[in-house]
């Protein structure tokens, strides 16, 4: 269904591919024109009409009647004749009369320049089709409505011309011709009966082609859209993730600082700074028998320095020098530490030391 807004006439692409239909409705019509001579115009130059009828200019071709149409009657009338497929025809009663009001009323106003330039390629056609099946009264209105829409528009001059040169060939003929008035009266109505019925089928034509592209153009920007937002739904999905895995590899970076600085901050047996270590008691006992031995006592040293505990851990001779070192052990003094430390010392027992 075709839009009734004029804000909404085709733009950009679908534009060119109103033209290409435009120009294949015009090659149709040119085909059936070619196939017969066209009918023959009086003395004047244009069929039916007296020499003395002024033709539409640019400043007369929009009737009084549309013009004194308020600017909301103006826009309703030229989304009705869209509607309606009354695009160029008939006069007085078109989209294209209604819009060039409007633009008189409000020049700045986009939809309308927008709806009048979709326009203009059918109406170049439809003068083309009227100028060569003789009907010259109407080539000049619709060029009348061309040149008011864009008066620089390429095609004006050369359809001025080309009309003009069709009406002196009509004439030439119908002077050999010799048509009498019932004659010509009878061409004049079946000209009219032809006029009507190619733009109506013209128009329609259009319009429908109008609405397709209008369709074709919504649906890809319907595609486009959901295009996008995939794209958009993937980007945020790899930003996540890539926001995670940042986010775990500082996680794995502040952890591995941290067991660092626990390693750094956690004294070890190396770190131990002795004050006093005296020597352990020889026992009498083994002093008298001369035995010698020796023991591996486990023990841990305080924040403070100070032997917190002390176990053997290995002694040879078993038993023997136990007692004397562990509580030799017990005695010992170290430099303050950041954490407790547990280390292992051997000590020695020989007779004489």
């Amino acid at each position: 269904m075709m839009s009734n807004d004029c804000s909404k006439a085709p733009q950009g692409p679908q534009r060119r591919l109103l033209v290409a239909a435009a120009l294949a409705l015009a090659l149709g019509a040119t085909l059936t024109a070619c196939k017969k001579d066209p009918p023959a115009a009086d003395a004047a130059g244009q069929p039916g009409t007296p020499a003395s009828a002024a033709a539409p200019t640019p400043d007369t071709v929009v009737s009084a009647e549309v013009t004194a149409l308020s600017a909301d009657q103006l826009r309703e009338a030229a989304s009705k004749a869209y509607q309606e497929s009354r695009l160029y025809a008939p006069g007085g009663d078109n989209a294209m009369e209604y819009y060039l009001a409007l633009r008189d009323k409000q020049p700045a106003d986009a939809g309308v320049s927008s709806a009048l330039v979709d326009l203009l390629p059918m109406t170049v056609i439809a003068t083309e089709q009227s100028r060569d099946r003789a009907d010259f009264v109407e080539a000049r209105r619709l060029l009348a409505l061309i040149e008011k829409t864009d008066a620089s528009h390429p095609a004006v001059q050369r359809l001025k011309t080309t009309i003009a040169t069709a009406e002196t060939e009509a004439a030439r003929r119908a002077e050999q011709q010799q048509l009498s008035a019932e004659q010509e009266a009878r061409r004049q109505q079946e000209l009219q009966r032809e006029r009507q019925e190619q733009q109506r089928l013209a128009q329609e034509q259009a319009a429908r082609d109008l609405a397709a592209q209008q369709q074709a153009a919504a649906e890809e920007a319907a595609r486009q859209e959901t295009a996008r937002q995939e794209a958009a739904r993937q980007e945020a999905a790899r930003q996540e993730a890539a926001r995670q895995e940042a986010a775990r590899q500082e996680a794995a970076r502040q952890e591995a600082a941290r067991q660092e600085a626990a390693r750094q901050a956690t004294p070890t047996a190396a770190d131990l700074r002795a004050i006093s270590t005296p020597a352990p008691r020889f026992p009498p006992e083994a002093l008298r028998t001369g035995t010698s031995g020796e023991v591996q006592v486990e023990f841990t040293v305080g924040i403070d320095g100070s032997v917190t505990a002390a176990r053997v851990v290995r002694a040879d001779p078993p038993r023997v020098f136990d007692r004397e070192a562990v509580a030799a052990v017990r005695r010992w003094r170290f430099e303050p530490v950041a954490a407790p430390v547990t280390t292992r010392r051997t000590i020695t027992f020989a007779p004489g030391d």
